[in-house]
């Protein structure tokens, strides 16, 4: 049980949204009713960065903090906190229950929906990140996804060892220690946990589970080159 606590993921020390997370409760807690309890007691709707035209302001309380850099076709729906100096790149959708620290990064095309997003975490290249958690200085690599509801339905559950452990949560995609880096087009499924430091290989498909720190993922491929004759 100790591993999944969010001290063996992340270092919250000076994280301003650390109070989303408690050392007694699963990491993927947060982002249940205590993400909802965070937001709903956030005081400072305020929009402290300059946009420009082109941006989409959708409903729900939106809070951008100073020094941020949103491109025009940005999408932005509330409730949603982004913290100073993060960039909000053309295209990016990022949709309700939505916490970024600061200085990170949804680029192009990505969207990010009931996320967490804690320092210098980055979904800069056409990514999904939807019901997860990433850690300090996550890198995710371009067309990388975090996938968070079974084909065939029901509650997600994580195995951890020999156990499974049941979370309650029919939406939960993937919680990413920090520094964790995921190579281009990874897929992980719904209930992965990677612990600090863990790294994914192109095309990688993640199975649910809880990974330990600096975990390396491997896809072994055999490739065939043949010569072949072109015909003009």
């Amino acid at each position: 049980m100790e591993a999944l606590l969010p001290a063996s993921f992340f270092a919250l020390d000076g994280f301003t949204h650390a109070p989303l997370f408690a050392l007694d409760a699963p990491v993927w807690e947060a982002l249940g009713t205590r993400l909802d309890d965070y937001l709903a007691a956030w005081a400072d709707w305020t929009i402290a960065s300059p946009l420009p035209s082109g941006v989409h302001l959708l409903e729900g309380r939106i809070s951008i903090g100073r020094g941020c850099r949103v491109e025009p076709g940005a999408v932005l729906a509330g409730p949603l906190i982004i913290g100073d100096e993060c960039e909000i790149r053309t295209g990016a959708y990022v949709r309700g229950r939505v916490v970024l620290g600061r200085h990170c990064i949804v680029g192009a095309h990505s969207e990010v929906k009931s996320a967490v997003f804690l320092d210098g975490a980055r979904a800069p290249h056409q990514n999904y990140v939807g019901d997860s958690i990433l850690g300090r200085e996550v890198n995710l690599g371009a067309g990388t996804i975090l996938s968070n509801v079974k084909n065939v339905g029901g509650e997600i559950t994580v195995r951890c060892g020999e156990s499974t452990r049941s979370t309650g949560m029919r939406k939960l995609g993937a919680v990413l220690g920090d520094r964790c880096k995921t190579g281009c087009n990874t897929v992980t499924n719904p209930g992965t946990l990677m612990g600090p430091g863990s790294v994914t290989y192109p095309n990688a498909t993640v199975r649910a589970g809880l990974y330990p720190p600096g975990t390396m993922i491997k896809v072994r491929q055999a490739q065939q080159q043949t010569v072949i004759t072109v015909r003009h």
